[in-house]
């Protein structure tokens, strides 16, 4: 299913529901990250759809989604408009909001626009600030292509302890799939921005999952995005290298759940 936007992109969409009949659920909105699509929540979707009516969507640029030409003004206010204009054309008017890595940020970004549309947010490996390897990205990926950038940051991603090379072997695919422009053009606009300012007026709950490291950390301080929530929370995956949500997707939706339950004590 799509929905158009104002602009004439049309975004993919999802819906996972599985609660019963006669109740009235909740809703989840669930961000994937750059270069990744909806498909990548789907351990997660089992765990949450029995009690809440969940939404995927692919990012634009990405999945399903329209792909806009070589130039287009990549930012994360525009995806965050996106992500609004999503839920204007779905009817949501409140949801929880989780979002992975890059996802995430733009999720936070929207909290601090329009927090009144969420009931909560939850972030996954999910950058505050974006520094100067996004720039090297960009290079590598203009270069060489999305396959070799994707081979050079897997490593980070994910654990080759926990994870089967089938699953990361269409991990990367997907990846590699995305467009080369759109990921080199997000990367090179990124450089540079801070989250961290506008954050501490967001009073929406949120919960932060994070791995105890990511290797060849370029992420900034990602764990830390809790202290600057007025109402955050931390859960803390130790033992665990890499990107927690593909890493554990059974337990950080385990964790979620735990989290939703204690805002209606």
């Amino acid at each position: 299913m799509y929905v158009r936007l104002a602009d004439g992109a049309e975004l993919f969409y999802t819906v996972d529901d599985y609660t019963a009949p006669w109740t009235q659920p909740e809703t989840i909105v669930m961000h994937h990250g750059m270069a990744k699509n909806h498909r990548f929540w789907y351990r997660w979707v089992p765990v949450l759809a029995a009690q809440y009516r969940v939404v995927r969507f692919d990012m634009r640029g990405m999945g399903q989604s329209s792909v806009p030409e070589p130039g287009y003004p990549w930012s994360l206010t525009h995806f965050a408009d996106d992500l609004l204009g999503l839920l204007d054309q779905l009817g949501l008017a409140q949801v929880h909001l989780i979002g992975e890595t890059v996802g995430g940020s733009i999720a936070m970004h929207f909290a601090t626009m329009h927090q009144e549309r969420l009931l909560s947010l939850a972030v996954c490996t999910s950058p505050v600030t974006f520094g100067t390897h996004h720039a090297a990205s960009a290079e590598l990926i203009d270069r060489e292509g999305m396959t070799a950038w994707v081979a050079s940051t897997i490593g980070r991603r994910l654990d080759p302890q926990l994870t089967t090379p089938a699953y990361r072997h269409w991990y990367a695919a997907q990846m590699a799939a995305t467009p080369a422009h759109v990921v080199s053009g997000f990367q090179r606009q990124a450089g540079g921005g801070d989250l961290r300012p506008g954050l501490a007026h967001v009073q929406t709950p949120t919960l932060v999952l994070a791995a105890a490291n990511v290797p060849g950390e370029v992420l900034g301080d990602f764990r830390g995005a809790a202290n600057l929530f007025p109402n955050g929370r931390l859960v803390l995956f130790p033992g665990v290298s890499g990107f927690v949500q593909h890493l554990l997707p059974v337990p950080c939706a385990r964790a979620w759940l735990d989290f939703a339950a204690s805002l209606h004590p």
